[in-house]
């Protein structure tokens, strides 16, 4: 055999990556599609409570970003339609969708930091979501369609 049998058993050179067209990166697409619709409702529930002047969310003291609840409950309500028609959007596979999704994600991780006092431990889970899902968005390439020639 004239083979160097080194490169054959696993233990020389990098580890492999895996490729955009992977079952972790293209399920990763799907599972954010699906994170963006249920987040989306959730937030524009979140912003409905606000809205209504309920006791969910305390007073804030003195905090650098303080808006009143109202204004809250309309960015929270606004960015929730948007999130959930981009996650819609995502599950359809539409071509608009995956910018969009990435620039949802990345207002709602700005929402959410400046929500933080109102509700500290479902701001920073909803932070975790939004930096998976602006992950799984921008690491997934989508295979050109082949020209066929005539």
């Amino acid at each position: 055999m004239s083979e160097d049998p080194r490169l054959y058993d696993g233990s020389c050179g990098p580890p492999p990556v895996p490729g955009p067209d992977g079952a972790w990166v293209t399920g990763g697409v799907l599972f954010a599609g699906v994170l963006m619709l249920c987040q989306g409702v959730v937030a524009a529930l979140q912003g409905i409570a606000a809205l209504g002047d309920s006791d969910v969310y305390g007073t804030v003291g003195d905090y650098a970003y303080r808006f009143s609840l109202t204004s809250w409950g309309w960015i929270h309500l606004v960015l929730g339609l948007c999130a959930a028609i981009t996650g819609a959007g995502l599950l359809r596979g539409a071509g608009w969708a995956r910018v969009a999704g990435i620039v949802m994600a990345s207002l709602a991780l700005f929402a959410q930091f400046l929500f933080l006092p109102y509700a500290p431990v479902w701001s920073v889970l909803m932070i975790g979501v939004d930096i998976f899902v602006i992950w799984a968005l921008s690491a997934y390439r989508p295979s050109a369609p082949e020209i066929v020639a005539r």
